[in-house]
């Protein structure tokens, strides 16, 4: 039951192009970690050696609420200061909530987590996406070399995408998609990690998802028009392999919804946003069996959520 449901959702071309696309990010996160995670331990290190209060421990336990941090410690207090001082739109709303204070002094991450979207809370370096990353690099202004509006236009094509109700991006977008995602690699072309993330996500744009579910063979490439394709780079992917990817995406963004609900305030505009698209996410899941049955404990989550409203 789970390939021929597979099967069908592959024969949806606009669909294709969602997994796809969606699929690059996850691949971007990979190459985008080890330079921002570089670049913050160096931008940690300066400032700390620039700063002795830096250096001084939490004296109080800090903790903010949402985009709050008040009555903190003279240190914490500092690095709430020093933070602002390097934000790159310092006006903006920056969630505090995303770090640990006492850990400032200590964790280059923490001070990380300042410029990111809210919901990073809970999540480790390594569990950080795409859009995190971005947002640290349009926020911070450590990153230097980059040209942030090749950066805003992915996150901008990053966001239309995982905001897509129906899970479907047409060609054009694609297209258009696909050669935003080079200039923003071109940024990178001195970074050893990013050159074999741009060879995978351009195989990953003109590879044909469904060649390999039985009984469903059809071609992405043969009607992509515009859409550069190397047929040499076409290679057989197995249905095992395209579901655990389809279910690594739904599972982050299902994640990141979770999160994101839950750190938002009850008057919150953009909590009501979330919930919808969770209701929207929870109901396409419902409507394949194969992916209702792979996340019905996040099914019962977004059921419990929308009980409680």
């Amino acid at each position: 039951m789970g390939l021929d449901e597979l099967a069908l959702r592959l024969n949806d071309r606009e669909y294709k192009n969602w997994l796809k696309a969606a699929r690059c990010l996850l691949l971007l996160r990979e190459g985008l970690h080890p330079f921002t995670s570089q670049h913050m331990k160096a931008f940690h290190a300066d400032l700390l050696n620039q700063n002795s209060l830096l250096r001084k421990p939490c004296q109080t336990s800090c903790r903010p609420r949402a985009t709050k941090l008040s009555s903190s410690c003279r240190p914490c207090s500092e690095w709430q200061t020093v933070i602002l001082k390097h934000h790159r739109q310092p006006a903006a709303t920056v969630n505090w909530d995303n770090c640990s204070p006492p850990d400032w002094r200590t964790d280059h991450w923490e001070l990380a987590k300042a410029y990111m979207p809210r919901g990073q809370g809970k999540k480790t370096a390594d569990q950080c996406d795409a859009s995190a990353l971005l947002n640290l690099i349009n926020y911070c202004d450590c990153f230097r070399s980059v040209d942030l509006k090749c950066v805003r236009e992915v996150i901008r094509c990053r966001n239309e995408l995982m905001h897509s109700c129906e899970f479907c991006v047409k060609d054009d977008w694609l297209r258009h998609y696909q050669t935003t995602l080079r200039r923003l690699l071109w940024q990178f072309s001195h970074v050893p990690q990013m050159a074999a993330v741009g060879q995978q996500i351009e195989e990953m744009l003109t590879v044909d998802l469904s060649i390999c579910v039985s009984g469903w063979d059809r071609m992405d490439s043969a009607d992509m028009d515009g859409l550069e394709c190397d047929s040499s780079s076409q290679s057989e992917i197995s249905a095992d392999l395209i579901s655990q990817w389809e279910a690594e995406l739904l599972q982050e963004r299902l994640q990141e919804l979770l999160d994101t609900t839950a750190a938002a305030d009850d008057d919150d505009d953009t909590k009501t946003q979330d919930t919808e698209q969770l209701k929207r996410l929870g109901g396409f899941l419902q409507a394949n069996r194969d992916l209702a049955q792979r996340f019905s404990a996040e099914l019962q989550a977004i059921n419990s959520l929308e009980a409680r409203e």
